[in-house]
């Protein structure tokens, strides 16, 4: 059993107030009976999330926290007292962030991005805010144009500073974004470039012809689901382009211009039109 993370556990039997299931090591773990689904007997195995309650007891939910141990989240400051803050991470038991583990001192209604962590002493579940601790702990092992998960941590000048894999930080480029991203989003990206000092870039779109040809192909699903013709070309504004398409309108544009020397499309004044033969 994995303390902060979800389990497939075996039910052991049924009470009253709920059902024990087998946590191995850990003993037999409570799961309250508002919790318990339905025509769940002894023997099945549930998938649940482990937490402890207010009274360091092991507890099983059906529950979804916004994040687990060994991840990263946004979350909600909400409370404060002598120990440190208190998280809204969507279970009865708020989650504590020690005054140590506070980056700048929190402030109750604020969010902030955090680690979420299983204290090795207590066994307690926590979230820090000294997230470069956590990261870029490991050689930064990827390929160009390599598929990653990225949570979007704090906006710069420059762009966005971005989480990769729950692993590394990584930049996202401001003049390579056409979509409006907010702090703790979760978003598919690709790898654009690993520099020499480990530094890594990232994008939102396949890059290169792979990226184009999967283009293309939406162009003409597109094409036919709105009876051969779109009121969008290579002279759409980007905003246009990047709700229809999702894409960058360079990228647009070089998909239009495969098509069209494919003679699959003619370009028209208003929009494109697909070439029926």
């Amino acid at each position: 059993m994995e303390i902060g993370k979800y389990n497939k556990l075996r039910v052991v039997k049924e009470v009253d107030f709920g059902i024990y299931l087998d946590g191995g090591s850990y003993g037999e773990i409570l799961m309250p009976k508002r919790y318990v689904p339905k025509d769940c007997k002894p023997d099945d195995e549930i998938e649940v999330f482990i937490y402890l309650d207010s009274e360091d007891r092991f507890i099983a939910t059906s529950e979804k926290p916004y994040g687990i141990v060994g991840e990263f989240a946004l979350l909600k400051v909400a409370s404060i007292n002598r120990v440190g803050a208190f998280l809204n991470w969507g279970l009865p038991k708020d989650l504590l962030v020690p005054f140590k583990e506070q980056k700048a001192k929190m402030e109750e209604d604020k969010s902030y991005v955090v680690y979420i962590y299983v204290d090795t002493v207590t066994q307690r579940i926590a979230a820090s805010s000294n997230l470069d601790k956590f990261l870029d702990n490991t050689p930064p092992e990827y390929e160009e144009n390599q598929e990653v998960d990225l949570l979007i941590s704090n906006p710069t000048e420059i762009g966005y500073k971005v989480i990769i894999n729950n692993l590394h930080w990584g930049m996202l480029y401001k003049n390579e974004v056409f979509q409006k991203l907010r702090r703790g989003q979760k978003i598919k990206g690709f790898i654009k470039k690993v520099r020499e000092d480990e530094k890594i870039d990232v994008c939102l779109q396949k890059p290169g012809f792979e990226k184009i040809d999967t283009l293309t192909d939406t162009i003409l699903q597109k094409l036919n689901e709105y009876g051969g013709f779109i009121i969008v070309n290579d002279k759409s504004s980007s905003e246009e382009i990047y709700e229809l398409f999702g894409t960058s309108k360079k990228t647009f544009k070089k998909s239009v211009g495969a098509l069209y020397k494919k003679r699959l499309i003619s370009i028209e004044e208003k929009g494109i039109r697909l070439v029926t033969k």
